[in-house]
């Protein structure tokens, strides 16, 4: 076989920094214990660990306090809590065609049980929400604008405080589902109009699978009832469910292990800084992109430009299924792909990619290399001459 070349890292980042194993390996070896349930001194430094780990996010982000950071087991786990907690019989919410089923289904099943009003605004050839579409939605019943940061087939960036300025000017809230930015695009919640922030742990947070984390701005928390309620190892004789955060939100034990892994992801995200490696992965995209583009044969989809992306490249082979092209690219060449419809039926449908069964992505991560994506280049190019 040969030597492996990860490029799907908007699945879930590969590999992780050292630390992020050391972290996970010392606590299951020597912790090993619950956080919030004893006093003894394992308990302790578990309770330490994930009160960092809530810290470090906090200040990635911006938040007001790290309470305002309430830890799930990912981003699909963050985005139902939030939908199935705020949305009631009679709220409409506007969505895009762009949307991953993380998002699509929960609304769907909201829509088929309690008749909430979904609308679903267009996209363009790249993948982009106009703002103003929008605001052509928008009705007095709007409780929720829910759009997703980047496109996780496209890579496109969303206009994010613009949307967000116009859901304020109606009242609404704004859920974004930054599954493809958090931890690569720097998002700064004490500037933007966010108010709840759904985000992976494993992805660009460079944590372990298994974990993920829902932003809830000060008093939106008071409009969305958890989901799960049981024992958070505080107020044990009230049968109620706590109203403070973050344990409103944290009923049962939370992956500890994981969480500790994940404030290894954000300490190294600190250290290194979201710019830098924002800087290093638009570095390798351009050279993906104009790799893929001066290929005959080779469909590329999505902005020219790579300021207007995340690290995510998509592309069709022409008299090739996408499955076939990323099973080739695999057993012949090494260099792991996704292929298919990305969880994402509506951005496939808006780009004519639906009916061919969607596209062959590419995703880079923090330790991909030039290398790596001219390796990637050099296999495209020898299949689309081979078809």
């Amino acid at each position: 076989m040969p030597p492996r070349i990860y490029l799907d890292n908007a699945a879930t980042s590969f590999p992780k920094p050292e630390s992020v194993y050391a972290a996970i390996d010392d606590y299951n070896r020597r912790l090993g214990a619950p956080l919030g349930r004893g006093a003894y001194r394992e308990s302790m430094s578990a309770a330490g660990i994930v009160g960092r780990c809530r810290k470090r996010a906090a200040e990635l982000f911006t938040a007001e306090a790290p309470e305002q950071i309430v830890f799930t087991f990912n981003a699909t786990d963050s985005l139902n809590l939030a939908l199935a907690g705020l949305l009631q019989p009679g709220d409409h919410v506007v969505t895009s065609a762009a949307e991953h089923n993380s998002l699509l289904r929960p609304l769907r099943a909201l829509e088929d049980r309690c008749g909430i009003a979904i609308s679903r605004v267009p996209v363009n050839v790249a993948g982009r929400i106009e703002p103003a579409d929008i605001r052509k939605q928008l009705r007095p019943e709007t409780r929720l604008v829910a759009v997703m940061h980047a496109s996780n087939v496209t890579g496109t960036l969303q206009p994010i405080d613009d949307i967000g300025a116009v859901a304020r000017q109606a009242g609404a809230l704004l859920l974004v589902d930054a599954a493809q930015t958090a931890g690569q695009v720097a998002i700064n919640l004490a500037r933007s109009p966010i108010d709840l922030l759904a985000c992976a742990g494993h992805k660009g947070l460079l944590g372990p699978l298994g974990t993920g984390l829902l932003y809830i701005r000060p008093g939106v928390e008071d409009r969305v009832p958890p989901l799960r309620r049981g024992g958070t190892g505080t107020h044990g004789d009230d049968d109620r469910q706590p109203e403070t955060l973050p344990e409103k939100y944290e009923a049962g034990n939370l992956n500890a292990p994981g969480l500790a892994g994940l404030e290894a992801g954000l300490a190294w995200l600190q250290s290194r800084g979201v710019d830098a490696v924002r800087n290093h992965e638009l570095e390798l995209l351009c050279a993906l992109l104009e790799g893929l583009a001066g290929i005959p044969r080779v469909q590329c989809y999505g902005s020219r430009l790579a300021a207007e992306r995340v690290g995510v490249a998509s592309f069709t082979i022409d008299g090739y299924d996408p499955q076939v092209a990323a099973a080739i690219l695999d057993e012949s060449f090494g260099i792991q792909a996704r292929a298919g419809l990305h969880c994402a039926p509506g951005m496939h449908r808006a780009l004519g990619t639906l009916a061919i069964g969607g596209t062959v992505r590419l995703s880079v991560g923090p330790f991909n290399t030039a290398a790596h994506i001219a390796a990637a280049v050099s296999a495209v190019r020898e299949i689309a001459a081979s078809a």
